[in-house]
């Protein structure tokens, strides 16, 4: 492996990679043979160190899955689940299936950063106008009560006071803002971040839902091709344990194992321990009875990730607006704060 820093693959690198080392698997080329020749072709400096440190450790070891993961490029989704398509001996599939799975992710992305983009700059300007009202008119505000013979009071005067408060603590709002902008990239730039987040986000109201729906894809995608390998229900369920993030899903899939290691049928098994509800256990016991389990499970996976677009979508349609009418009514009700007392003193003249 090469002593050089390798920066991880985005989306669109990694659907790119899975794209061409279907094209050479299908060939019937292997994977040692194939890296040689796409490291021939390379120009890009960051590219051919990351396909020298494959080539590397793929020659010293003829394992595809830890060459991959000895370079901490590749997602650990991949990995596992080319861990899957070595051992079921359909790596080629695989890599096919990965390819349309991360050029999914990248459309998902971008699309969830051109949703999120318009939000986010009317933040900071709406950030930015609170706080010009707070520490810059507010105070303008109270001399002008003041020369009227009277005094803030209620909300206008906290207002006031809290701007007072930033415009003589303005080093330590600075600090602050440091930490929260170290934060955001923390959390939004790394694996690490990612995980931290992720752990977060299932406490959200919806999004426990949502993560078991995106555990259940990736559950019933692992099913699927090792299914389709002839492998036992107990050996599928095993190999598909690494493909799951969330913890509780996991400890379904444990009791699974156990429950089918005592002859327990498969599809009776995951309704029984929720990995599997509704029309969905349903479609996986007619799909065991008619001896197409495996092309059942792949429709499941196809069906839940419609569903994981759908809501993910319907959220981020949702964000803009909320927005809008919370921002708004907070600059409202400043101004109405300071304005509604000025105009009943002036009427009062």
């Amino acid at each position: 492996m090469s002593d050089k820093y390798i920066k991880p693959l985005s989306n669109t690198e990694t659907a790119a990679f899975c794209s061409q080392m279907a094209m050479i698997l299908k060939s019937g080329i292997s994977s040692v043979e194939g890296i040689s020749i796409l490291l021939e072709d390379v120009d890009d400096p960051d590219e051919k160190n990351l396909l020298t440190a494959l080539n590397d450790t793929l020659i010293q070891t003829g394992d595809f899955s830890q060459s991959l993961k000895s370079t901490g490029a590749f997602p650990d989704y991949m990995v596992h689940m080319v861990t899957l398509g070595e051992q079921a001996g359909r790596l080629d599939e695989v890599m096919a299936s990965l390819s349309d799975y991360y050029d999914k992710e990248a459309a998902l992305n971008q699309t969830i950063r051109s949703a999120v983009t318009y939000p986010l700059i009317m933040i900071l300007m709406m950030l930015l106008v609170i706080l010009v009202l707070i520490t810059k008119i507010m105070p303008i505000f109270n001399q002008v009560f003041k020369q009227l013979g009277s005094e803030m009071s209620g909300l206008s005067l906290a207002i006031l006071q809290a701007g007072e408060f930033l415009n003589s603590h303005a080093i330590a709002c600075a600090i602050v803002c440091a930490v929260l902008i170290i934060l955001f990239f923390y959390l939004f730039r790394t694996e690490r971040g990612h995980r931290t987040l992720r752990t977060w986000a299932r406490h959200l109201p919806g999004m426990r839902t949502l993560s078991e729906r995106i555990s259940s894809s990736r559950f019933a995608n692992g099913m699927a091709l090792t299914l389709s390998s002839g492998l036992t229900p107990q050996e599928c369920l095993q190999l598909t344990y690494d493909l799951i993030e969330d913890d509780n899903f996991h400890q379904r899939l444990k009791l699974c194992t156990e429950d089918v290691a005592d002859g327990e049928d498969l599809c009776e098994v995951l309704q029984k321990r929720g990995v599997f509800s509704g029309l969905y256990a349903k479609m996986a016991s007619l799909g065991s009875r008619t001896g197409m389990l495996d092309e059942v499970m792949r429709k499941i996976a196809d069906q839940y990730e419609e569903e994981i677009n759908t809501r993910l979508s319907g959220v981020i349609a949702a964000i803009e607006p909320t927005l809008v009418i919370i921002l708004s009514l907070i600059v409202g009700l400043i101004l109405l704060s300071v304005m509604l007392p000025l105009i009943s003193i002036m009427a009062g003249l």
